[in-house]
């Protein structure tokens, strides 16, 4: 897999980051620019409150925009989990789509595969 795509555990998918991306765009959905310059985004999975969110979607994209991380964190954020597996996470798998749909609307993500 290039340095470009990123494919989350369990997810058929695979997400490339898109030609036209835009650093102004990154900021506006949300990613944060860490002091190295990387833009970071983590956003809770929880269909009623992310106060309570059991999962976190997190991504970072480096400075020049050309490598993509991102993954489905535990709570903690510390290690990956595959929410497809399991039908209870019917709300998270939902609100996952919500947020890569969104990233793909604003030219920031591309599925590949």
């Amino acid at each position: 897999m290039a340095k470009d795509e990123a494919k989350v555990l369990g997810d058929k998918r695979t997400f490339k980051l898109s030609p036209k991306i835009k650093a102004y765009a990154l900021r506006d959905v949300g990613f944060m620019k860490t002091p190295r310059g990387v833009f970071q985004l983590e956003r809770p999975l929880q269909g009623n409150s992310p106060y309570n969110a059991a999962y976190m979607l997190k991504m970072s994209v480096s400075a020049d925009l050309t490598a993509l991380k991102m993954s489905v964190t535990d709570r903690s954020g510390m290690k990956s989990v595959n929410i497809f597996k399991d039908e209870k996470n019917v709300d998270e798998v939902e609100q996952f789509n919500f947020q890569i749909d969104n990233l793909i609307e604003r030219d920031i993500l591309i599925v590949t595969a």
